[in-house]
């Protein structure tokens, strides 16, 4: 196996729109001279697969596509529970690679070990929204970004060397990544707590901004990340926010704000709470810890808390992304603030108790405890947009928004049990309690399943398959 082999993978479940981003991002690298393997894993169901892979076939690309779908998951995980010989170690290696955010891209590092990996996700574009006048960034300001309307002048779209900007600095150690790359030790945002990803509130503009620090020249840039505009990586709490706000939206999930950006320079950082999986790159050729595999959206935290250890730094490159936002699929905003508020107390607990970190693993004590005063904080946030919600439906001026806000109000309060302080407890103790089972069992075993994949894609490969689909030339 070849050290630098180089991938581009989207991780997925919307098979049917997929195609979309493999064209553009196939066109995207072939115009910047880059040739990646581009691999499409696919958590859809068998039925879904056979439905809509003849779309992904119908694809014309320069580049051959390869794919990783229900068959070869299926083949993937019988291989490892035979290499194990132990079946009581089963229901791990399912849990690990099972369908959900993480467990999707847990294949990701599987296929990819030896080589360097760029992601992004199948809702984003390889261009930006900047503002039409770029400004000058502040002392310690690496980016700037607004909300704009969707229909607004005042923005243009740019394409980045993506790949290139990745291959600048993955693998490198921070002495030999580029000299315009501004270096400290953290980054902070003006408008959420980095370290939870949780919201300080809605904000119209933000800033990221890197805090002084020394980075010791051998630290090795072991993940990285493009900026984003589009929807940023904002809490579900703010686009609920945003609806109730737009006395003209009767929609929650209708996107009527972009996230622009005004400007950005490339940064290096010792610690990065910023991570975001959607448009990142990692240096795999020794392999990584696994992400969380659930389906809470805070699979990425781990790397959070992994590169906080000594000889590993973290990269934000010069290039930027476009998210589209698809809401084809997506859970009501209602269920997104539930599922948030549940990780914004799993990240807590976690990085609170967490005892080691190593290569290709972390360790925590915390044990799925929930507290009445844990219980409290989400309900108490959470029954106030509520109140909010009834009040904006009765202020109102069309049927259609005061339907569209008493429905969100509804859904909020299934979502949490009625706002029923015990009840809500009781039911947050069993989620967590079953997510840090499959967290702890999962990262426990991850190492050895590394050992035994990284030697098996060397010998056979791992299975996946070519998409017989169309060339360009």
């Amino acid at each position: 196996m070849q050290p630098q082999e180089t991938y581009f993978v989207i991780p997925t479940y919307r098979l049917r729109d997929v195609g979309e981003t493999v064209e553009q991002y196939d066109e995207h690298f072939w115009r910047n001279g880059h040739s990646p393997k581009i691999i499409v894993f696919d958590d859809s169901s068998p039925v879904a697969e056979e439905k809509y892979y003849p779309f992904l076939e119908q694809t014309r690309t320069h580049a051959p596509i390869h794919y990783v779908g229900p068959k070869e998951k299926e083949q993937f995980t019988n291989y490892l529970s035979g290499r194990l010989r132990d079946k009581r170690l089963n229901g791990l290696v399912k849990n690990l690679f099972r369908p959900s955010y993480g467990g999707n891209r847990n294949f990701t590092l599987m296929h990819t070990l030896g080589g360097l990996m760029v992601s992004s996700d199948d809702d984003m574009r390889p261009y930006a929204l900047l503002e039409s006048h770029r400004e000058s960034l502040g002392d310690g300001e690496i980016s700037r970004g607004r909300l704009h309307r969707a229909d607004s002048d005042d923005l243009v779209r740019k394409s980045f060397d993506i790949f290139g900007s990745f291959l600048d600095v993955l693998g490198k150690p921070v002495s030999e990544i580029p000299a315009n790359y501004e270096s400290g030790e953290l980054l902070t945002d003006t408008a959420m707590d980095l370290e939870t990803n949780a919201t300080n509130g809605v904000s119209r503009e933000n800033s990221l901004l890197l805090r002084d620090g020394t980075i010791p020249p051998d630290a090795v840039v072991k993940i990285a990340q493009t900026f984003r505009s589009g929807t940023n990586d904002i809490d579900a709490l703010d686009y609920a926010d945003l609806f109730l706000t737009n006395d003209d939206q009767v929609d929650p999930d209708e996107l009527n704000e972009l996230y622009v950006l005004a400007n950005f320079r490339p940064a290096v950082t010792k610690l990065n709470w910023r991570m975001d999986c959607g448009v990142a790159g990692y240096d795999n050729t020794f392999g990584l810890p696994p992400f969380f595999p659930t389906r809470l959206r805070f699979e990425d935290y781990i790397y959070r808390l992994w590169i906080r250890q000594p000889g590993i730094a973290a990269a934000h490159v010069n290039a930027a992304q476009n998210h589209t936002k698809s809401n084809y699929m997506r859970n009501p905003v209602a269920s997104e603030i539930f599922n948030e508020e549940v990780a914004n107390l799993l990240k807590r607990k976690i990085k609170d108790s967490l005892t080691r970190v190593d290569a290709l693993t972390i360790e925590f004590d915390y044990a799925g405890e929930v507290t009445e005063e844990d219980a409290r904080q989400s309900l108490d946030k959470v029954s106030a947009m509520h109140r909010r919600a009834l009040e904006a439906a009765g202020r109102a001026t069309s049927p259609e928004r005061t339907a569209s806000l008493r429905l969100f109000a509804a859904n909020l309060h299934k979502a949490f049990y009625g706002f029923e302080p015990d009840f809500f407890q009781q039911n947050l103790l069993r989620i967590v309690d079953d997510v840090i089972d499959v967290i702890k069992g999962s990262i426990e075993l991850w190492p050895t399943l590394v050992e035994i994949c990284y030697f098996e894609k060397n010998r056979h490969g791992l299975p996946m398959r070519r998409v017989e689909n169309g060339r360009k030339t």
